[in-house]
C-alpha cells in the first residue's frame, strides 16, 4: 500500500482486538488447568511468549491458535478470530486498508518515499523501521516485518490480482540498510515484475509534467465493488469511497501512467541502477 513504512503505533496491554483474544486464550487456558509452562511446552513456545499473547503484547502466529484451539478444546471460538487477530498486527490506521488490500482484485499504487511494503524484501523492511523516529523496540520491529511479509502472500493468490506500482526514481536510488540491502531489493523488484499480473513503472525525475504532485496514494478494486482509495502521511490515513473522488484519483493514475516510464524501460532502468551498485 502507499503506507510506504507505515508509521508505528504499538498495542497497549488490555485494549484491542489482540487483547481480547488474549483474554479468550487465558481463559480457555485456565479452564483446562494448565499453568502457562505446561501449556507453553505442549505447543512449543515458552510461557513469556504465552504471557505477552495472553496479555495482547504480542501477534500470536496462526499455527499457534490452530494449536491452542485444538489442545483447549475450545471448539472453535480461538480459530475463528484468526482474521481479526492478523489484522490486529497492523497500526489501526493501516487495518481496514489490509482488509480490502487482501480481498482486492486490482491494486495500483504511487509511491515517493520508499518502495512500497507489498515489494519490499525482508532485510529492506527492517532497514526503514529501524530508522523510524522515535526508535521502536525490537519486538515492534519483529511484529511489523513479519505483517508486512504477510501482506505479500497477495501474489501467490489465484486468480491473481492486477497490480500496478509507478515509484519515484529516487525511490530506486536511496540505498536504506545500505547498498547490498538496496542491491537485493532492486534484484527482488525485478523478479516481481517479471510476473504477468505485476507492472513496475519508474517516474523518472527527468519528467517536466507528474500528475502525482498531490502525493502517494492506492487504489484498490474488488470483485464487484467501486474502486476506494487509500491515501496516508506521517501516520494518519484516509480511505477514499466517494465515487467521484475516486474515480479523480483513478484518473490520475491513468496519466501517470503514460508519464512514467513504460514496464519494459523501467526493468532496463532497473538494470543498469544494479551494474552501478
Amino acid at each position: 500500500m502507499a503506507e510506504q513504512d507505515e508509521s508505528e503505533q504499538t498495542h497497549e496491554p488490555g485494549t484491542g482486538v489482540l487483547a481480547l483474544f488474549g483474554r479468550q486464550l487465558k481463559l480457555f487456558r485456565v479452564a483446562a488447568r494448565l499453568e502457562r509452562a505446561e501449556f507453553g511446552t505442549m505447543t512449543g513456545y515458552s510461557a513469556s511468549t504465552v504471557a505477552a499473547y495472553e496479555q495482547g503484547r504480542r501477534t500470536p502466529p496462526p499455527a499457534f491458535i490452530d494449536q491452542a484451539d485444538e489442545l483447549l478444546k475450545a471448539g472453535g471460538l480461538l480459530k475463528v478470530c484468526k482474521d481479526e487477530v492478523a489484522r490486529g498486527q497492523y497500526p489501526a490506521f493501516f487495518r481496514d486498508a489490509a482488509r480490502l488490500e487482501a480481498e482486492a482484485s486490482e491494486l495500483h499504487l504511487y509511491a515517493v518515499q520508499a518502495v512500497p511494503g507489498l515489494l519490499q524484501t525482508e532485510d529492506y523492511t527492517r532497514a526503514l523501521l529501524n530508522a523510524r523516529r522515535p526508535l521502536l523496540d525490537d519486538a515492534t520491529i519483529e511484529q511489523r516485518v513479519a505483517a508486512r511479509l504477510a501482506r505479500q502472500d497477495i501474489f501467490s493468490r489465484w486468480p491473481a490480482p492486477l497490480m500496478g506500482f509507478v515509484i519515484e526514481e529516487t525511490v530506486f536510488r536511496r540505498p536504506f540498510g545500505g547498498r547490498s540491502v538496496l542491491q537485493t531489493q532492486l534484484e527482488h523488484l525485478l523478479q516481481v515484475g517479471g510476473m504477468r499480473n505485476v507492472e513496475i513503472q519508474v517516474m523518472s525525475t527527468e519528467r517536466e509534467d507528474n500528475a502525482g504532485v498531490d502525493g502517494p496514494f492506492t487504489l484498490i478494486t474488488r470483485k464487484g465493488a467501486e474502486t476506494v482509495a487509500y491515501l496516508e502521511v506521517q501516520g494518519r490515513s484516509i480511505l477514499v469511497s466517494e465515487r467521484e473522488e475516486a474515480r479523480a484519483i483513478a484518473a490520475r493514475y491513468g496519466i501517470m501512467r503514460a508519464q512514467a516510464l513504460g514496464p519494459r524501460e523501467s526493468t532496463t532502468f532497473i538494470e543498469k541502477l544494479l551494474g552501478e551498485l
